[in-house]
């Protein structure tokens, strides 16, 4: 009997070609945040304005999953991630002092574009763009010591992810500042397992009052019009957060059923 967890087969369709762009499908590409603002990722107030916890409760995390945060800066969500999806050791390896850490895969992703690494489940695949926020985000998890974090050097077209081995891709107010995103999305797509999901949050367009740049913001209507156009489908969204959209998308070959999106109040 064939196992539910064997990949399905990558869908066929060649990667685009795609330069910088500075539109997107009538989206004027927002320009990405340096690694001197990174403070404010981690701002005090962040949870209480943004009800970050309530979001991740949301994401569904549990034990043993592969999990990314695509654009991870200096971990606010990874931490938190690498905890929840952690393998804990059982009874027969803890009597060995070993801790158990998951299935090995086969698939290997780039590690700071220096060497490799095998990617295995219960761990978070960190990935970023610039150098710096891995370096914060190293020194973060070392003092928190979690170790079930692999920081990954991003691409601008490509995450550098191992194909059909991801439970869920999480993008954090990170997806709109994408300077490549139909190559992003083409990616993401092909590292998702059948079932897997990406959990994508963004600021509401449609709410004048959040206090955020009109660039770094996304509506609904825009969100599902990238995505669909990337052959992805909405399967489930969370509409109660003050100032996020939080929608979830899978592959549009996945079992799991699409949604129609609730309208915006």
């Amino acid at each position: 009997m064939q196992s539910n967890a064997e990949p399905a087969p990558v869908a066929e369709e060649a990667k685009p070609i795609e330069q910088a762009r500075r539109t997107y499908l009538g989206r004027i590409v927002a320009q990405p945040m340096s690694h001197f603002g990174a403070s404010w990722l981690i701002r005090p107030e962040r949870n209480d304005e943004e009800n970050a916890k309530e979001a991740f409760d949301q994401l569904g995390i549990e034990s043993g999953m592969t999990l990314v945060d695509l654009g991870c800066g200096n971990g606010f969500w990874t931490l938190p991630m690498a905890r929840q999806c952690k393998v804990e050791a059982d009874s027969e390896e803890s009597k060995q002092g070993e801790p158990k850490r998951g299935r090995f895969n086969a698939s290997r992703v780039r590690v700071d574009g220096d060497r490799d690494t095998e990617a295995y489940q219960g761990q978070v695949l960190a990935v970023d763009i610039q150098k710096e926020m891995l370096q914060k985000l190293r020194r973060n998890a070392a003092r928190a010591k979690i170790e079930n974090i692999v920081p990954v050097i991003g691409e601008v077209d490509n995450p550098n992810l191992p194909a059909n081995e991801i439970d869920l891709v999480l993008m954090v107010d990170v997806y709109h500042e994408f300077s490549h995103p139909q190559s992003m999305l083409w990616e993401i797509r092909k590292s998702l397992k059948l079932s897997g999901v990406i959990a994508l949050l963004e600021y509401r367009a449609e709410d004048p009052d959040v206090p955020i740049k009109p660039l770094h913001k996304m509506s609904k209507a825009q969100i599902m019009k990238e995505y669909t156009a990337s052959n992805l489908k909405l399967v489930r969204e969370y509409n109660d957060l003050p100032w996020q959209h939080l929608m979830f998308f899978a592959r549009d070959d996945s079992p799991l059923p699409a949604i129609v999106p609730k309208p915006v109040p």
